[in-house]
Protein backbone atom coordinates (compact mmCIF):
# COMPACT_ATOMS: atom_id res chain seq x y z
CA UNK A 1 0.00 0.00 0.00
CA UNK A 2 1.41 3.37 -0.96
CA UNK A 3 1.78 6.31 1.38
CA UNK A 4 0.54 8.91 -1.12
CA UNK A 5 -2.41 8.36 -3.43
CA UNK A 6 -2.79 11.91 -4.79
CA UNK A 7 0.02 14.44 -5.17
CA UNK A 8 -0.64 18.08 -6.10
CA UNK A 9 2.02 20.40 -7.50
CA UNK A 10 1.72 23.93 -8.80
CA UNK A 11 3.69 25.54 -11.59
CA UNK A 12 3.89 28.95 -13.19
CA UNK A 13 6.21 27.70 -15.93
CA UNK A 14 9.38 29.01 -14.28
CA UNK A 15 12.47 26.81 -14.05
CA UNK A 16 12.16 26.68 -10.27
CA UNK A 17 8.51 25.60 -10.34
CA UNK A 18 9.31 22.94 -12.94
CA UNK A 19 11.92 21.52 -10.54
CA UNK A 20 9.09 21.07 -8.05
CA UNK A 21 7.10 19.31 -10.79
CA UNK A 22 10.06 16.97 -11.40
CA UNK A 23 10.21 16.04 -7.70
CA UNK A 24 6.45 15.60 -7.43
CA UNK A 25 6.49 13.36 -10.51
CA UNK A 26 9.24 11.17 -9.05
CA UNK A 27 7.25 10.75 -5.85
CA UNK A 28 4.06 9.99 -7.78
CA UNK A 29 5.95 7.40 -9.84
CA UNK A 30 7.45 5.75 -6.75
CA UNK A 31 4.11 5.70 -4.95
CA UNK A 32 2.05 4.80 -8.03
CA UNK A 33 -0.02 7.88 -7.17
CA UNK A 34 -2.12 10.28 -9.18
CA UNK A 35 -0.25 13.50 -9.96
CA UNK A 36 -2.27 16.67 -10.38
CA UNK A 37 -0.32 19.53 -11.96
CA UNK A 38 -1.95 22.90 -11.48
CA UNK A 39 -1.33 26.35 -12.85
CA UNK A 40 -3.24 29.33 -11.50
CA UNK A 41 -4.04 32.40 -13.53
CA UNK A 42 -5.66 35.75 -12.94
CA UNK A 43 -8.23 36.47 -15.64
CA UNK A 44 -8.42 39.71 -17.58
CA UNK A 45 -11.92 41.11 -17.73
CA UNK A 46 -12.88 41.95 -21.28
CA UNK A 47 -15.45 44.37 -22.58
CA UNK A 48 -18.83 42.77 -22.07
CA UNK A 49 -17.90 41.22 -18.72
CA UNK A 50 -16.23 37.97 -19.75
CA UNK A 51 -12.69 37.08 -18.78
CA UNK A 52 -9.64 35.25 -20.07
CA UNK A 53 -6.10 34.68 -18.86
CA UNK A 54 -3.70 37.43 -19.92
CA UNK A 55 -1.55 36.48 -22.89
CA UNK A 56 0.31 38.78 -25.24
CA UNK A 57 -0.24 36.50 -28.21
CA UNK A 58 -3.85 35.63 -27.41
CA UNK A 59 -6.45 36.26 -30.07
CA UNK A 60 -9.85 37.13 -28.66
CA UNK A 61 -12.97 36.10 -30.51
CA UNK A 62 -15.72 38.26 -29.07
CA UNK A 63 -18.38 36.31 -30.97
CA UNK A 64 -18.04 33.60 -28.30
CA UNK A 65 -18.36 35.96 -25.33
CA UNK A 66 -22.10 35.50 -24.84
CA UNK A 67 -22.15 31.72 -24.89
CA UNK A 68 -18.74 30.82 -23.47
CA UNK A 69 -18.47 33.54 -20.81
CA UNK A 70 -15.28 33.00 -18.76
CA UNK A 71 -14.29 29.97 -20.87
CA UNK A 72 -14.03 32.02 -24.08
CA UNK A 73 -10.25 31.99 -24.11
CA UNK A 74 -10.28 28.21 -24.64
CA UNK A 75 -11.55 28.61 -28.20
CA UNK A 76 -8.05 29.03 -29.57
CA UNK A 77 -6.36 26.39 -27.41
CA UNK A 78 -3.20 28.47 -27.16
CA UNK A 79 -3.79 30.19 -23.82
CA UNK A 80 -0.50 30.46 -21.98
CA UNK A 81 -1.69 28.42 -19.00
CA UNK A 82 -2.27 25.36 -21.18
CA UNK A 83 1.22 25.64 -22.64
CA UNK A 84 2.64 25.75 -19.11
CA UNK A 85 0.65 22.66 -18.18
CA UNK A 86 1.75 20.81 -21.32
CA UNK A 87 5.44 21.46 -20.58
CA UNK A 88 4.94 20.37 -16.97
CA UNK A 89 3.06 17.23 -18.03
CA UNK A 90 5.85 16.27 -20.43
CA UNK A 91 8.45 16.73 -17.68
CA UNK A 92 6.37 14.70 -15.24
CA UNK A 93 6.02 11.90 -17.76
CA UNK A 94 9.80 11.96 -18.35
CA UNK A 95 10.31 11.69 -14.58
CA UNK A 96 8.22 8.52 -14.50
CA UNK A 97 4.71 9.63 -13.52
CA UNK A 98 1.95 7.86 -15.43
CA UNK A 99 -1.36 9.00 -13.91
CA UNK A 100 -1.11 12.73 -14.67
CA UNK A 101 -3.94 15.25 -14.54
CA UNK A 102 -3.74 18.94 -15.44
CA UNK A 103 -5.75 21.77 -13.95
CA UNK A 104 -5.90 25.41 -15.03
CA UNK A 105 -7.22 27.25 -11.99
CA UNK A 106 -8.58 30.76 -11.91
CA UNK A 107 -7.39 32.71 -8.88
CA UNK A 108 -4.40 33.38 -6.69
CA UNK A 109 -1.86 30.52 -6.54
CA UNK A 110 -2.17 29.76 -2.82
CA UNK A 111 -5.96 29.83 -2.81
CA UNK A 112 -6.14 27.73 -5.96
CA UNK A 113 -3.68 25.07 -4.72
CA UNK A 114 -5.32 24.80 -1.30
CA UNK A 115 -8.78 24.45 -2.84
CA UNK A 116 -7.56 21.89 -5.38
CA UNK A 117 -5.81 19.84 -2.71
CA UNK A 118 -8.96 19.88 -0.61
CA UNK A 119 -11.28 18.99 -3.50
CA UNK A 120 -8.97 16.22 -4.76
CA UNK A 121 -8.41 14.84 -1.25
CA UNK A 122 -4.68 15.08 -1.90
CA UNK A 123 -2.22 13.45 0.49
CA UNK A 124 0.74 15.66 -0.48
CA UNK A 125 1.34 19.14 -1.88
CA UNK A 126 4.73 19.81 -3.47
CA UNK A 127 5.92 23.41 -3.73
CA UNK A 128 9.18 25.19 -4.48
CA UNK A 129 11.03 27.23 -1.88
CA UNK A 130 10.92 30.54 -3.74
CA UNK A 131 10.19 33.36 -1.33
CA UNK A 132 11.06 31.52 1.88
CA UNK A 133 14.35 33.39 2.34
CA UNK A 134 13.26 36.75 0.98
CA UNK A 135 12.39 39.79 3.06
CA UNK A 136 8.98 39.97 1.39
CA UNK A 137 8.44 36.29 2.18
CA UNK A 138 9.25 36.86 5.83
CA UNK A 139 7.02 39.93 6.09
CA UNK A 140 4.11 38.98 3.85
CA UNK A 141 4.38 35.21 3.80
CA UNK A 142 5.72 32.97 1.06
CA UNK A 143 3.64 30.52 -0.94
CA UNK A 144 5.04 27.46 0.92
CA UNK A 145 4.58 29.04 4.37
CA UNK A 146 1.05 30.20 3.60
CA UNK A 147 0.03 26.80 2.24
CA UNK A 148 1.51 25.09 5.31
CA UNK A 149 -0.70 27.21 7.55
CA UNK A 150 -3.84 26.43 5.56
CA UNK A 151 -3.77 22.66 4.96
CA UNK A 152 -3.52 19.62 7.19
CA UNK A 153 -1.72 17.30 4.79
CA UNK A 154 1.93 16.67 4.06
CA UNK A 155 3.84 19.40 2.26
CA UNK A 156 7.17 18.91 0.54
CA UNK A 157 9.12 22.11 0.03
CA UNK A 158 11.63 21.49 -2.75
CA UNK A 159 14.85 23.48 -2.85
CA UNK A 160 14.48 25.01 -6.32
CA UNK A 161 16.70 28.09 -6.16
CA UNK A 162 20.18 27.91 -7.62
Amino acid sequence: MSTYRTVVVGTDGSDSSLRAVDRAAKIAAQENAKLIIASAYQPVVEKGGWSRPPSPDHVSDTRAADSLKSEGYRMHGAAYVYEILQVARDRARAAGATDIHERALEGAPVDALVQLATDAKADLIVVGDIGLDSVAGRLLGSVPATIARRVRIDILIVHTAD
